[in-house]
């Protein structure tokens, strides 16, 4: 009998693909780190947890509908989203997290030869679902922090099908303003789909920031993605969502898993829906009072930082992030390590209450005070 080889019948754009590996579970991480409790920095989750509306439907959730499949297309939601940004039902499509609509819309507007792009420093999914579909994703390098709408444009060509724009980007927090996305949208003249990923866009309050929602009315091509992970603190029930003109939905809808969904998340998302103004609010507040603690500290230290939209900030460190990340978790403190997202020696922060910022700025003036350097702040890498 031949020898069973699996390389040989995975195309060549799997083969040189790089898997991603999750960090390990908070159990393993607390024995391997001799920890007995962490604080969760890393994500960009909502520390005060989601709104009280889901802790009573957690509560009052019936065993009999364990056995049930979930609704296949998300109906109800799809309703209350409707409802809520003034759309019709047939505009949105929800995924097992946004993840599943990037996959959704790739899979749907390309074909081999063609491509997409977006930024080199951005959330990585917009590349890695291209990449390992067999998509070229062109990167533009950020300019000052941010998207480069004029390098985007030059970078297309008759192939490109979809243009990715995090707004805010994460992890720099940069947004493009409205003159500048309308401006941007005008010159792309329906040539290819524009992607406005909004997860961040509850978080952002400044008066100049466009409503993607509110641009898919004037621009056909324009699609946006949303997410729960993140203000509402869904995050574990992986629930995202996209809204686009109907004819887009109808196609991406031909390449997406139906029953992907399930009921529990389903039904949570609508209940945070409902009552949301306060908890962002105070969400909101959080995010603004640890902004301004981390910003102080990271003065005081003379470190150069980036603290712009969303529950982030990211600082630049005088030692390799992997060490720092080390030397946190040994006082349970969880950070985002940044070389994966082309950021070497930088760190990424989560935005949480006063109770554990405190802690991550003692311990983190301690490590900064006490470590060699291997180069000084502010020196080119």
């Amino acid at each position: 009998m031949n020898a069973f080889d699996a390389l040989s019948l995975v195309p060549a754009h799997v083969r040189d693909f790089s898997p991603y590996y999750p960090s390990k579970p908070d159990t393993l991480l607390m024995r391997l780190y001799g920890v007995s409790r962490l604080h969760r920095l890393n994500n960009n989750e909502n520390a005060l947890g989601p709104p009280p509306e889901v802790a009573a439907l957690l509560a009052d959730f019936p065993p009999g509908s364990v056995p049930v499949y979930p609704n296949g297309d998300c109906y109800d939601l799809r309703c209350v989203l409707a409802e809520k940004f003034h759309k019709t039902g047939n505009q949105f499509l929800v995924g097992n997290g946004s993840c599943e609509v990037i996959s959704s819309v790739i899979k749907a507007l390309c074909t081999k030869g063609d491509n997409i792009i977006t930024a080199d420093k951005t959330f990585a999914v917009y590349e890695w679902v291209a990449e390992f579909s067999g998509i070229e994703a062109r990167l533009i390098p950020l300019r000052d922090h941010a998207f480069d709408p004029q390098a985007m444009l030059d970078a297309m060509d008759d192939h490109t099908k979809i243009l990715f724009v995090c707004n805010p980007n994460n992890p720099t927090g940069t947004y493009w303003d409205r003159a500048t996305m309308t401006d941007f949208l005008n010159r792309v003249d329906n040539r290819a789909v524009v992607v406005i990923d909004e997860a961040y866009f509850e978080y952002v309050e400044e008066a100049d920031y466009p409503d993607g929602m509110d641009l898919m009315e004037t621009y056909p091509n324009v699609v946006v993605f949303r997410t729960f992970s993140k203000m509402y603190a869904l995050a574990a029930l992986r629930i995202g969502y996209l809204s686009a003109p109907e004819p887009v939905v109808e196609l991406i809808r031909r390449t997406h898993i139906v029953y992907s969904v399930n009921t529990l998340a389903q039904q949570a998302a609508a209940a945070v829906l409902s009552n949301d103004g306060t908890f962002i609010a105070a969400t909101r507040e959080m995010v603004k009072t640890a902004r301004q603690r981390l910003c102080a500290l990271f003065e005081k230290l003379k470190l150069e930082y980036v603290a712009n939209q969303g529950n982030y900030v990211m600082v630049r460190l005088p030692v390799s992030d992997t060490l720092m990340y080390r030397k946190l978790m040994t006082h349970g403190i969880m950070v985002r390590t940044m070389t994966g997202f082309r950021f070497p020696n930088w760190i990424r922060i989560s935005l949480v209450q006063p109770e554990v910022m405190e802690p991550f700025c003692e311990v983190f003036s301690r490590i900064v005070g006490e470590i060699e350097p291997v180069f000084q702040p502010g020196e080119a890498l």
